[in-house]
């Protein structure tokens, strides 16, 4: 089992984030947290580095039934939701798969949040 998805599409680096986060707020997700690392690398390392942003998604009532089931689950919240600038024109969008992260976590009450999570995810990047 990978533990991401992905898909390629073509538009502005931009563009995708926008269509990213409408997807994922079509399927009940907010942006908790959005990391550029492209501006970070520069800052702390200065470094260049292709475009490239972490947002940290979250959907509320499944993070909540998630944490009444395992209160330690925190530590792999927020599902993480990556858009890279492939080329100019080209980006990659890939997503965490909660079902290869649940692997590690032996709690049967986790399997169907993580299901039904894996599949909002899954529908956002197919959508895109």
């Amino acid at each position: 089992m990978n533990y991401y998805f992905n898909k390629t599409i073509k538009g502005t680096f931009e563009e995708v984030i926008d269509k990213v986060t409408k997807g994922l707020k079509d399927e009940g997700f907010g942006i908790l947290t959005e990391i550029d690392v492209t501006a970070t690398l520069k800052k702390k390392l200065d470094v260049n580095f292709k475009k490239y942003r972490i947002l940290g998604t979250c959907n509320p009532p499944y993070a909540h039934k998630a944490l009444q089931a395992e209160d330690k689950i925190g530590t792999m919240l927020p599902c993480n939701v990556i858009v890279q600038e492939i080329e100019d024109g080209v980006i990659e969008v890939a997503a965490v798969n909660p079902m290869a992260s649940m692997q590690a976590v032996e709690n049967e009450k986790l399997n169907d949040v993580a299901n039904e999570i894996t599949s909002m995810l899954e529908s956002v990047i197919q959508k895109l």
